[in-house]
């Protein structure tokens, strides 16, 4: 079975609905045809063992398992094949990319792009178009690549920079916690060796009362097994005097130093006093919590609580989620920002193997996770990276799920400035108006509003202006409420949820664009959009600035660029399906769709957020959706 049989394999075993020869010919950058050849030459492989690909007409392709202890034992055997022909030929280019960047970082001297070629079974020209995009990472890193005639390549940078990319490309993100070093032949240590380094590790942490999550052990796990093989190679990594100073004195030092001394014993290796210190780095900023239920005073000091609101606010600002004033979220940002800002404090960075699930799972959360990160970035000074952003949005998405499920009324406090009865004749006239929809908590004179406690409250009901700002928003209503009074409450009281397809418009749906790259398809849109005079001349600039941030391809050939910041008038979308992919930073994209919300919005936008989702984690829809020839077409497969 070749590569692309094993890919089609795999991406019929993960579809939850069939997939059209057009979406697998895309995933092995190869046409149709050749693709209908490879389903063919894979049904007679699996037909031999309990499986087969049934074909339906006008469709796609479908696994169908008729034998499933013979399937899965010969599963078992596919994967070891897979295993084998991955480490000896990458086939895509983002496979090429990756393997030209380990074999740069892992060579003791200079490499030449003849002999990689060579190794690599390509052309001298196909090298040199992935050397491009593996430079382009390495100066994510700071990395460079060290040229010297009749030589080749060296990769150079900073020992912690170099170790912090080894991280990353050496060692599969995506294997369960300790698995991929244990398993990678790229280690020179012995498997027992690697398993008391882990249990090393364990121990000190459970002694010494430190929590860390699984990633975090994971992340202290990989830097000692990296130390320990540059150690051996005589590289160290340096601090400055100041820094070192900093961290000696903490009892995460003490705890690393613990570490090492039981390494140092199993390894017969001496680690010197700054490699210590970057372990107990790992280490600084966590924190036990006993407690079931705690006050946030007692877990989130208040330099980090003040970048928690901050970031909060900015997304509420942006993106209106009403999760501002979600204890649960405030604290749980306060307990990552803490260690999260020391690792920034001394350039380290952190790993996070669930990125691209959280890009495609959560595109909401995600979206939210770049504005809190670009608050930690003012905060910091430090460039804050998408794995840090997956993190926030984690958090976030867990906070946004919890406002989902909230059930009951609303509820209001009544503020009153001509005394306890024109108030309670308001509480009454709510009452009889919303029923069971409204809950009035409390009724207050206005010079005793500094006293009211506003936890839990979601809007005030004022018969006077108010000057001061309050943490929730007010409606200022006549004492005796009229019509137009009441329009204005029942917007608070009831969810008024806008039709998605109020946002799909004819005129802003562009099917079947033939362009190059990715600047070609933005530029394109922009023009259509200024051109309705929906968008500013400041518009683009801001959508390649979210871009700089992270791509916005979310995968399953899907991009949903936007604005950094809101620059339009009135929320809308604009589509534009491609009659063959761009590459939108490392992904291929196909349907691309633009999201541009109105500034100062305070619509609920969940519905429209929730139908992007669908379509961003559904290939099959996305498939049906690029062949159509119509805005009619279109709005009928939403529709279904």
């Amino acid at each position: 079975m070749n590569f692309r049989m094993m890919t089609i394999l795999r991406e019929l075993m993960a579809a939850r609905s069939p997939l059209t020869s057009d979406y697998l010919a895309n995933i092995n950058q190869v046409t149709s045809r050749t693709t209908r050849e490879d389903v063919k030459l894979l049904d007679a492989v699996l037909s031999k063992n309990g499986a087969g690909v049934e074909s339906i007409r006008g469709t796609g392709y479908k696994l169908v398992i008729d034998d499933d202890q013979n399937f899965r034992k010969y599963l078992q055997d596919v994967l070891q094949e897979e295993a084998e022909y991955e480490t000896s030929i990458p086939s895509l280019p983002e496979e090429r990319t990756a393997y030209l960047i380990k074999r740069l970082l892992l060579a003791e001297g200079y490499l030449k792009l003849d002999d990689l070629a060579d190794e690599m079974h390509i052309s001298k020209s196909t090298i040199q178009n992935d050397l491009k995009n593996a430079k382009k990472i390495l100066n994510n890193y700071d990395i460079t690549l060290e040229g010297r005639p009749n030589y080749g390549l060296k990769a150079t940078g900073s020992e912690v920079k170099l170790r912090f990319c080894m991280a990353e490309y050496i060692f599969d993100r995506s294997e369960e916690v300790g698995e991929s070093l244990l398993n990678s032949q790229l280690s020179s240590l012995a498997k027992e060796d690697l398993s008391s380094i882990w249990k090393i590790i364990m121990n000190q942490i459970k002694e010494n009362g430190i929590t860390l999550s699984d990633i975090a052990i994971n992340n202290l796990f990989i830097h000692i097994a990296i130390a320990y093989q540059r150690i051996k190679n005589g590289y160290h990594v340096s601090l400055y005097n100041k820094e070192l100073d900093d961290i000696l004195d903490k009892k995460e030092f003490e705890v690393a130093r613990k570490i090492v001394e039981r390494v140092e014993g199993r390894l017969n290796v001496t680690f010197p006093q700054t490699e210590i210190a970057y372990i107990a780095i790992h280490l600084l900023g966590t924190k036990m919590i006993n407690q079931t239920s705690v006050e946030i005073e007692q877990v989130v000091e208040d330099d980090v609580y003040q970048v928690v609101m901050t970031a909060l606010d900015r997304i509420e600002n942006k993106l209106r989620l009403g999760i501002k004033q979600d204890q649960e979220l405030i604290i749980s940002l306060g307990l990552h920002l803490k260690p999260a800002i020391n690792r920034y404090k001394y350039g380290m960075n952190i790993r996070n193997p669930m990125l691209e699930d959280i890009k495609t799972s959560y595109p909401l959360a995600f979206e939210a996770g770049i504005i809190a990160g670009l608050a930690l970035e003012d905060h910091t000074g430090a460039k804050i990276d998408e794995n840090e952003i997956g993190y926030l949005a984690l958090h976030i998405g867990a906070a946004i799920e919890r406002q989902k499920i909230k059930t009951g009324p609303k509820r209001c406090l009544v503020v009153c400035a001509s005394g306890m009865g024109s108030a309670r004749l308001l509480f009454y006239k709510l009452k009889s108006q919303f029923g069971e929809k409204l809950n009035v908590v409390d009724t207050t004179e206005y010079y005793k509003l500094n006293a009211a406690s506003f936890h839990n409250i979601d809007f005030v009901v004022s018969s006077i202006p108010i000057q001061e700002e309050l943490p929730v928003p007010v409606i200022v209503v006549n004492t005796i409420l009229g019509d137009a009074d009441l329009k204005k409450i029942e917007g608070f009281v009831i969810d008024n949820k806008q039709s998605i397809y109020d946002y799909f418009r004819k005129e802003q749906m562009f099917l079947n664009q033939n362009f190059e790259t990715k600047e070609e398809v933005l530029e394109f849109l922009a023009d259509k959009l200024a051109e309705r005079g929906l968008v500013e001349e400041t518009f683009l600039e801001a959508v390649y600035e979210r871009e700089a941030v992270a791509p916005t391809a979310f995968g399953n050939l899907v991009a949903v660029p936007h604005p950094i910041t809101p620059q339009s008038n009135q929320t809308f979308l604009a589509f534009c399906t491609l009659r063959k992919p761009v590459l939108w930073g490392e992904k291929r994209v196909q349907f691309v769709c633009l999201l541009s919300v109105e500034k100062n919005s305070t619509a609920d936008l969940q519905s429209m957020y929730d139908l992007l989702g669908t379509v961003i984690d559904d290939a099959s829809l996305v498939q049906k959706l690029l062949k159509v020839q119509s805005y009619e077409e279109f709005i009928d497969l939403l529709v279904q």
